[in-house]
């Protein structure tokens, strides 16, 4: 039924201290897949835990980091990870932060993507890039296969990292704008759906009720109140080791640094008005005013927004 939709299709290959896309060439797709893409910390970890709640039926001993596997990460390489997902014998749920035009694209998987004000993921990128270990430097910057400078330490002022996160789009990770408005653009696809880290925080019983339906999921009722209590932030901080890749070995901190606060707008007390207002125009410009104002407020997405 879907045979006049024009999909989307691969047109380039990412490779970065982070990333390595060549690795979607040789998955071999399975029709009930679920990918969740984001941009970076917008919610990921929280939404693979809501989704392996939902195919589980609330199961608090899930390891939803080694189970949800960031695919296009370049570490492990993907002759040591392609395998361990192609093993994998239950409904299978991946992780990507890659745009739309380097990821290879199924017509039959589900694809969630979660977005998040561009201020609050700097912010959340600061505590998980500043509080990274020795570990986590030599994984991304001394793995063979690097392409590309590595990644360097992250400045001690706070304002420094918007600066140049700003000014170099996304920098030392990678653009954002880009990213956002490639899945915007596909957002019309019946097997996309949008979901908004801030209609998460506001309604999250309806957030999840909304994804399981789309996901063609039934909840089990009788485990209700554990999915529930097994997504929210205070139980995923207190158990960041199941749910955190290498629970939590790349943080001095512990698995506890990565999960994080789970708020916005700590950034109102470090940018100012004009600065603000810059944010605001240059999102408005690169994204239109539709999805500049879903990126801030969240709310319902439409075709024609």
């Amino acid at each position: 039924m879907n045979q006049n939709i024009d999909w989307p299709e691969k047109t380039r290959d990412v490779h970065t201290h982070h990333f390595d896309s060549t690795i979607w060439d040789d998955l071999k797709f399975r029709d009930d897949d679920i990918i969740i893409a984001t941009y970076a910390k917008s919610g990921t970890t929280w939404t693979q835990q809501i989704i392996a709640q939902l195919i589980f039926d609330g199961d608090p001993d899930l390891s939803v980091a080694e189970m949800s596997p960031w695919l296009d990460l370049r570490v492990p390489p993907k002759e040591v990870k392609l395998p361990l997902v192609e093993e994998q014998t239950h409904r299978r749920f991946i992780k990507t932060h890659l745009s739309v035009d380097a990821l290879r694209f199924s017509p039959k998987a589900k694809y969630v993507y979660i977005g998040r004000d561009g201020r609050d993921v700097v912010w959340s990128l600061y505590n998980h890039h500043s509080n990274a270990n020795h570990l986590w430097y030599e994984a991304l910057n001394d793995t063979p296969g690097r392409v590309g400078p590595p990644i360097g330490p992250a400045p001690a002022d706070i304002r420094d990292y918007w600066r140049n996160w700003m000014d170099r789009d996304g920098f030392p990770f990678w653009p954002y704008w880009e990213n956002i408005r490639s899945w915007w653009d596909i957002r019309h696809l019946p097997n996309v759906m949008f979901i908004h880290f801030a209609d998460l925080k506001q309604d999250m019983p309806a957030e999840i009720r909304r994804i399981a339906a789309f996901l063609e999921i039934p909840i089990n009722e009788a485990r209700w109140e554990a999915i529930l209590e097994q997504c929210s932030f205070d139980w995923m901080k207190k158990n960041a080791t199941k749910t955190v890749p290498l629970g939590g070995a790349f943080w001095d901190a512990g698995a506890e640094v990565f999960i994080n606060k789970g708020v916005n707008g700590r950034w109102r007390d470090c940018l100012t008005e004009e600065e603000c207002a810059d944010y605001e125009k240059r999102a408005e410009t690169e994204l239109g005013a539709g999805c500049a104002r879903w990126l801030a407020n969240g709310g319902e997405v439409t075709v024609n927004s």
